[in-house]
């Protein structure tokens, strides 16, 4: 009954052009150039080394934890909120029905 038209691939129009030959060229070979100079070897690292002591895996351990439980609780309150939404439209759906049912039984 319904069914989609699938458009079909155009022709080209207009006048096209043969492709055109090319020509392969002769390479010159010229005088080399001389070599780059070497590249200095650093001595020192270009980036300080990170030292953990008991102190920052302490401070790094606690920070993650205060982060996942910020996380959790913002998760946590929104399922909630959904929830709480979710039970007074029924609650208003059910009021709503049993006062257009009892309007009917009345007429």
């Amino acid at each position: 009954m319904l069914r989609p038209k699938i458009p079909t691939m155009p022709a080209p129009t207009g006048v096209t052009t043969p492709p055109t030959v090319i020509e392969p060229t002769t390479v010159v070979p010229g005088t080399p150039a001389p070599p780059p100079p070497p590249a200095p070897v650093p001595v020192a690292p270009s980036r300080p080394v990170v030292q953990l002591t008991p102190g920052t895996v302490l401070a790094l351990v606690g920070g993650g934890t205060a982060v996942v439980l910020i996380v959790g609780a913002v998760l946590v309150s929104l399922l909630l909120a959904v929830a709480i939404t979710g039970m007074s439209v029924a609650v208003v759906a059910v009021v709503l029905r049993s006062l257009l049912a009892s309007e009917t039984k009345h007429r």
